[in-house]
């Protein structure tokens, strides 16, 4: 089973194809080859470090969400939340 996660896209595509993308509050550097027309703020799914197709931002959202609601992601403020405290 693969998972793909979805990502904004918070930066232009450098020369090689790779963007930087926003993932719960993380940005990571994704490629972008097989969404060529794929631009600064659209939401995409990323796989194994490339974005695989633009989706909309509700499905974004939703998905987000539905991982969130299954224990498989958990974003900044929840993690920050779980940890013990000193």
């Amino acid at each position: 089973m693969c998972l793909g996660i979805p990502a904004r896209i918070v930066g232009e595509p450098n020369e090689n194809g790779m963007a930087q993308v926003e993932i719960l509050g993380v940005t990571r550097w994704v490629s972008t080859h097989m969404v060529p027309d794929a631009k600064v703020g659209d939401h995409v799914l990323v796989h194994a470090g490339f974005a695989l197709e633009v989706i909309s931002e509700q499905f974004a959202l939703e998905t987000l969400e539905l991982l969130r609601e299954a224990g498989i992601v958990e974003d900044e403020a929840s993690a920050l939340e779980a940890e013990p405290t000193p």
